[in-house]
C-alpha cells in the first residue's frame, strides 16, 4: 500500500513538472516597435521567431510609435502589460542607440513577466510598477541569429526577436540569456510623479487616446480621492508645456462621456483609473493643441466655488 501511494505520489509530481515546462514554453510573445508595417522589418522579426519554434504565439502590441519616442513605448508596456498572462515574453524595440554601448536586456518583473530590449528607458515604468525582480544582459556570442554578426542596426531581428522567441518557446532558460546585472541598474527616464500639494494634484501628460484626442495624465484615482471629488463636482485642469500654459478649463467631473452634452468638457477615470480630460465627442488634444510627454506638466484641482 505504501509503495502504490508513493507511485501516486511520484507520477503526480513528474505530471506537475511536465505541466509547468509545457506551461513555460508555450508563453506568448508580443512585439511593440516603433517600425511601422510600410516594409518587411516587422515580417522578419515574425519569421525569425517562428523559425525558432513554428508553435509560438505572436501577437503585436503596436508597431506605430513615433520614432524615437522611448517614453511613448514605456508607456505603451505599462498600459498594457498586467493584461497578459504571467510567462509572456514582450520584444520592445525603439531603439535609436542600437549598435552603441547601450545594453541588450531581458528584464523579469515579479509579476513573472519578461521584457526583452534595450535598456534605455523602454523598461522605465515596468519596472516601477511591478518590480525587477531580476535583470541579465544577453549574451550575443551564444544568443544571436545565426549569421547576423556583421549586422549592426537590425537588432530587433538579430537579437531581440531572437531571443524573444527562445524564451517563450522554452529553447533557453532565463538563466541562459546571459549574466546577470543589478536589478537598480535599470536606466530610466525621469518624470513628474504624482504628488498633492494642499488642494492641487500635480503630474504630466505622458499619453494622449490618440483615437478620440482625450488627455491622459498619470494622477491616479487614489490622489482624487484625497480631494474628496464626488460625481459632478467642477474640476480646474491647467496644462502647461515646460512650464508655460497651454490650456486651462472648467469641467464637472464625470464617470462617462455621456454625463455633459455633446462638445462640453469633462474630467473622467480613464481605463486605467487615472485621470482624464476629454470633450464629449470631440478632440480635447486639437481644440487646445495639447501634445504629451515628459514635459507637458497638469494641474487638477477643485474649481474655486462661483461668486
Amino acid at each position: 500500500m505504501i509503495i502504490k501511494r508513493l507511485s501516486h505520489l511520484v507520477a503526480g509530481t513528474c505530471l506537475s513538472a511536465l505541466l509547468l515546462s509545457s506551461a513555460q514554453a508555450g508563453a506568448p510573445l508580443v512585439l511593440m516597435t516603433d517600425f511601422g508595417t510600410a516594409d518587411g522589418a516587422v515580417s522578419a522579426m515574425h519569421g525569425v521567431a517562428y523559425g525558432v519554434d513554428p508553435q509560438l504565439t505572436i501577437s503585436d502590441l503596436t508597431h506605430q510609435i513615433p520614432d524615437y519616442d522611448i517614453w511613448l513605448g514605456a508607456y505603451r508596456l505599462y498600459q498594457t502589460a498586467n493584461y497578459w498572462p504571467q510567462g509572456t515574453v514582450f520584444v520592445s524595440v525603439i531603439d535609436p542607440g542600437v549598435g552603441t554601448a547601450r545594453k541588450s536586456v531581458v528584464l523579469k518583473t515579479k509579476g513573472g513577466r519578461y521584457f526583452v530590449g534595450p535598456d534605455n528607458g523602454l523598461f522605465t515604468l515596468i519596472a516601477e510598477r511591478d518590480g525587477v525582480a531580476e535583470l541579465r544582459e544577453i549574451d550575443e556570442k551564444v544568443n544571436r541569429l545565426a549569421g547576423s554578426a556583421e549586422s549592426y542596426t537590425f537588432h530587433g531581428r538579430d537579437v531581440y526577436a531572437y531571443v524573444g522567441a527562445r524564451l517563450a518557446s522554452g529553447a533557453i532558460s532565463y538563466e541562459q540569456v546571459g549574466p546577470q546585472l543589478p536589478s537598480e541598474s535599470v536606466v530610466k527616464i525621469a518624470y513628474q510623479k504624482p504628488v498633492r500639494d494642499g488642494n492641487t494634484i500635480r503630474g504630466i501628460v505622458p499619453v494622449l487616446d490618440v483615437k478620440y484626442g482625450n488627455v491622459w495624465t498619470n494622477i491616479p484615482k487614489s490622489l482624487l480621492d484625497e480631494l474628496q471629488v464626488k460625481l459632478h463636482d467642477p474640476l480646474q485642469v491647467r496644462i502647461l508645456h515646460k512650464g508655460k500654459q497651454v490650456a486651462k478649463v472648467t469641467a464637472p467631473f464625470e464617470h462617462t462621456f455621456g454625463g455633459v452634452a455633446k462638445g462640453k468638457p469633462l474630467v473622467y477615470l480613464n481605463s486605467l483609473l487615472d485621470v482624464a480630460v476629454a470633450i464629449s465627442q470631440g478632440d480635447f488634444a486639437a481644440k487646445h493643441h495639447v501634445e504629451s510627454g515628459v514635459d507637458w506638466e497638469v494641474e487638477v484641482s477643485k474649481a474655486p466655488a462661483a461668486k
